[in-house]
């Protein structure tokens, strides 16, 4: 697939204009929405931003004619900077919303507020919002391509689609690769929508944590099951490391923090004592010396900088696919 050089002069930047590959679906809501071959399109889409991204020219005009608003009305620092970045990167309009002193401490209602952005002639919205549901919601009520940034702690499908992505770029391939998701796996959008995603590729998946840490629907989803670290990390080939999010917990799960790392945080001396070499995650903040030490987040089996990058490259991706089936409309 060609995707435009910014010098390259035409009125036709996009080749969805032309009725090139497309998404089956016309929002990015949750990666359950999504088929096998939509992965492989945003993947292969995204290695062609990959590229781009690395040239000393690193704007395309694809988007140049779209308006796009970030509505958070959660904190971020990663998601809303790699979108934003993504973003302006394909040339689009931008505009920034943030909760915080708006309209909604007033009282208004998400659809309201919502519709008043798009009065303003809005062609996509980007949310991230506490509400589980929320993105799938809006996307029934307002007319706008709509892609989930994150909903409480439903679903994360970006996150999960550059956690596969960087899978797939360490090691060719990600059909057959066990990976290991640890740690807050109950209160985690990005651990349901990694799940998902991992397991439509053809993976292995495993969950290891507190037990208080595991839904008791888990195995329903066809994943392994492991409380002891050490277990998790020589079965797997991957481990994707979570933080523990005590914003969202309104119980004690462990006794502290102190033993929860001592129990399920990754350090050097562990890591080192494995039989083999394994690939380590984090899709941040990184809480360090909790749920993994500096010296295995900075290692060399550390591909956390390497999600980052690849999360620019696949909301590049998301976003200009988006735009194809806008325009069929």
């Amino acid at each position: 697939m060609k995707i435009e050089n910014k010098n390259n002069k035409t009125n036709n930047p996009s080749p969805f204009r032309a009725g090139a590959n497309k998404l089956s679906t016309h929002h990015l809501l949750g990666i359950k929405d999504l088929t096998v071959s939509d992965i492989e399109l945003i993947f292969k889409t995204a290695d062609n931003f990959k590229d781009i991204i690395n040239r000393p020219i690193k704007k395309v005009p694809s988007l140049r004619d779209i308006t796009i608003a970030n509505l958070f009305f959660e904190s971020s620092t990663r998601t809303r900077v790699s979108f934003e970045l993504a973003e302006k990167r394909l040339s689009a309009d931008v505009i920034n919303f943030s909760s915080s002193g708006s309209s909604v401490k007033k009282g208004e209602t998400l659809i309201d507020t919502v519709n008043n952005i798009l009065a303003m002639k809005v062609d996509m919205v980007v949310m991230r919002h506490p509400a589980p549901g929320a993105a799938h919601f809006l996307s029934k009520n307002v007319n706008a391509k709509i892609v989930n940034a994150g909903d409480g702690t439903h679903e994360h499908p970006t996150q999960a689609l550059l956690d596969a992505y960087s899978i797939r770029q360490k090691f060719g391939k990600v059909k057959g690769k066990k990976v290991v998701i640890v740690g807050d796996i109950l209160h985690s959008r990005v651990a349901l929508s990694n799940i998902y995603c991992l397991k439509k590729l053809g993976a292995e998946v495993m969950v290891c944590g507190p037990t208080t840490l595991i839904p008791k629907y888990i195995d329903s989803l066809g994943v392994k099951v492991e409380n002891n670290l050490r277990k998790a990390l020589e079965w797997c080939d991957v481990a994707n490391m979570l933080r523990i999010q005590l914003e969202r917990q309104d119980i004690k799960y462990f006794p502290s923090l102190r033993e929860y790392s001592m129990q399920f945080g990754l350090n050097r001396a562990l890591l080192d004592s494995l039989k083999k070499e394994i690939i380590i995650m984090h899709p941040g903040p990184i809480n360090r010396g909790v749920e993994i030490t500096s010296d295995v987040a900075d290692s060399k089996q550390s591909i956390i900088l390497e999600q980052v990058e690849n999360g620019v490259a696949i909301r590049m991706a998301v976003l200009y696919l988006l735009a194809g089936r806008q325009e069929e409309n």
